[in-house]
């Protein structure tokens, strides 16, 4: 195959060439490479070199590119796995020309997974995870790291999809891409408690096309139950904006508290915190030691989720500001003046018109239309 090469991080290696008058250019080179994941695998390294497991697995590394990273770049035992031998080729060559002590295997990911034990285990499907999570869950020993490209069906836009693939009713509604993304978390989630085993989110984002998930495990049925009790569904109005959130297996009936309409459940999903603050602090002191070609948006991303809220949905205040039919102030004054009234808000990470925030949508309205 035609190969060039390229750079991310501290790492120089080589891809196929891609035609760039494509579509998708990814999708031309015989061993599948995304150039626009950099700041995916930007994070997870600089995640890994504040966590340092004892051993990492990059479960289907197509060109490698994560695997050969972490390898070089946090310096901790790599296995990267594939099925494709062209694939194993590319990745044997790279991991011979930069010298790297890391396994290089040709398995199927689940048979892999279901025979050998890392600390930490990476899923990057293209796609879904979905028919990967129960051996990924039975593999990883503390981590477990999860990438989504399905966004479509994660978010509700193709609501069979969702359901069949993460056991969920998704709704395509103004904060879809919270839905996606605590749609996924909720799915790994009950992969994951069947064994007995919590889940502690560290750092989870919404970002472009995909969602990505940084996970720590916990052992013990006792771990378990504290991870199944943040199980739960928003409760969306079909008829207005108003929404609430439930925790529970089975979703109550529930009313509209502003027009009486019976409340729509979205879910189940993961309701409370996506992000562990300790976690993210970490990161931001180890940033500036780490070569990061998408550094500045890490910095923007982690300064985000590090002061939204833990609102399992956001208000669109374009979406809000039309229905009021006014011109809205600055997202950063409306927020101003929630705070002053005496309530919580933030900003979302995923979008630059979201307000997070625990105060009644009537007085958001007021705060948005002037009143």
């Amino acid at each position: 195959m035609d190969i060039v090469e390229v750079t991310e991080g501290k790492t120089r290696f080589f891809v196929p060439k891609q035609d760039p008058h494509l579509q998708f250019p990814p999708g031309s080179g015989p061993v599948f490479y995304n150039p626009r994941m950099e700041l995916n695998r930007d994070s997870t390294v600089l995640l890994l070199s504040t966590l340092r497991p004892g051993s990492y697995l990059d479960a289907m590394g197509a060109s490698g590119v994560r695997g050969l990273r972490v390898a070089r770049e946090v310096g901790i035992p790599v296995t990267i796995n594939d099925h494709n031998p062209k694939a194993i080729d590319l990745i044997r060559g790279n991991v011979g020309t930069l010298g790297l002590n890391a396994e290089v295997t040709r398995e199927d990911a689940n048979a892999l997974m279901s025979s050998r034990r890392f600390d930490a285990v990476d899923l990057d499907p293209f796609g879904t995870p979905a028919p990967f999570i129960d051996s990924a869950a039975r593999s990883a020993g503390n981590y477990l790291f999860v990438t989504a490209t399905d966004t479509a069906p994660l978010c509700g836009a193709h609501l069979k999809a969702g359901m069949r693939r993460y056991f969920s009713r998704p709704r395509n509604t103004e904060y879809h891409a919270e839905v996606g993304l605590r749609t996924l978390l909720g799915f790994v989630v009950r992969e994951v408690i069947k064994y007995d085993r919590g889940v502690e989110p560290l750092f989870c984002y919404a970002h472009e096309h995909f969602h990505r998930l940084h996970l720590a495990l916990r052992d013990g049925a006792a771990a378990a139950d504290r991870t199944l009790a943040r199980i739960g569904y928003v409760m969306q109005c079909p008829h207005c904006l108003y929404r609430s959130e439930q925790t529970g297996m089975l979703p109550e009936p529930e009313v509209c508290a502003l027009c009486g309409a019976n409340l729509v459940p979205v879910g189940p999903l993961w309701i409370g915190s996506i992000n562990d603050d300790r976690t993210l602090c970490r990161m931001q002191e180890a940033l500036p030691d780490v070569a990061a070609g998408t550094g500045p948006r890490i910095a923007r991303l982690l300064d985000t989720c590090r002061r939204e809220l833990e609102t399992s949905s956001h208000y669109d205040y374009h979406v809000i500001a039309k229905a009021e039919r006014v011109s809205p102030g600055s997202i950063a004054t409306v927020i101003e003046q929630l705070e002053a009234l005496g309530y919580r808000a933030s900003r979302a990470h995923y979008s630059g018109t979201a307000i997070k925030t625990d105060a009644p949508l009537p007085t958001l309205k007021r705060v948005i239309s002037g009143g």
